[in-house]
């Protein structure tokens, strides 16, 4: 078992591990809404969106747990964990307000991390949007959909504990892919451990798609081919085009 990045309260603990989604699982796509524009493009669903939700409740729980008394700053990293630090800062926010606690549960801030290129981490670390060193002294637990080589988050934290000297730091993340690409960082709190594939949904996208789709699903080569150039395309003329055409 990992220990924690930071202690809380004095205390080392270890981290919960995450639900294991195991190898090759996918589930067939008839049994669940999947949006028309996607319908071809995925080649099986990986986590559905009910189980997403039922363990971000958990995590909120265990998170509130850890930090209890203590005022978190949420830091979402922008894009893909929007959706997951939304629905884990409402979980939060519920438990706090029904145990009638009377200290701040959180605040929060926004930060821009660009790692990713097509379908690859490139460990290149591009940080944007914060004065980090509005950070010194907080308690702070960065919100990240997906924990793939790593290489982002520990050189990320590695900085802030040099210069900017946190409280405590710690990260919650909503996937944590197995991979021999892997620098062997672990965040703190993991929703789930999914297999080396590229996951796509719930805010996790590919070329700005897929972040709508609901649930969590694993994208096949056609996905790839049709969006690989989604970023630069003229959307307006295309869909100038779609409505002259109709």
């Amino acid at each position: 078992m990992s220990k924690f990045n930071y202690s809380i309260h004095g205390k080392e603990g270890v981290r919960r591990e995450p639900f294991f989604v195991k190898d090759l699982t996918s589930m067939s796509l008839e049994h669940f809404y999947i949006p028309t524009h996607y319908q071809d493009t995925l080649g099986g669903l990986m986590i559905p969106a009910g189980a997403i939700h039922d363990r971000i409740e958990k995590l909120a729980h265990d998170i509130m747990e850890d930090y209890h008394g203590v005022t978190i700053h949420l830091i979402c990293v922008l894009k893909g964990g929007s959706t997951f630090f939304s629905d884990l800062s409402s979980c939060m926010k519920k438990i706090h307000n029904y145990n009638r606690e009377k200290y701040i549960p959180y605040t929060f801030d926004f930060i821009r991390v660009k790692s990713y290129e097509g379908t690859s981490s490139t460990g290149n670390v591009k940080i944007d949007n914060i004065d980090v060193s509005t950070l010194a002294g907080k308690h702070v637990l960065f919100v990240e959909d997906i924990i793939d080589t790593g290489l982002t988050m520990s050189r990320l934290l590695a900085y802030l504990k040099d210069q900017v000297k946190p409280a405590s730091i710690r990260v919650a993340s909503l996937l944590e892919k197995r991979t021999d690409r892997s620098c062997g960082f672990k965040a703190d709190y993991v929703g789930f451990s999914v297999p080396d594939e590229f996951a796509v949904g719930y805010c996790l996208d590919y070329n700005e798609v897929y972040r709508d789709l609901p649930h969590i699903g694993v994208i096949n080569q056609l996905g790839i081919d049709k969006f690989r150039d989604y970023e630069t395309k003229d959307h307006a003329a295309a869909a100038a085009a779609a409505v002259k055409e109709a």
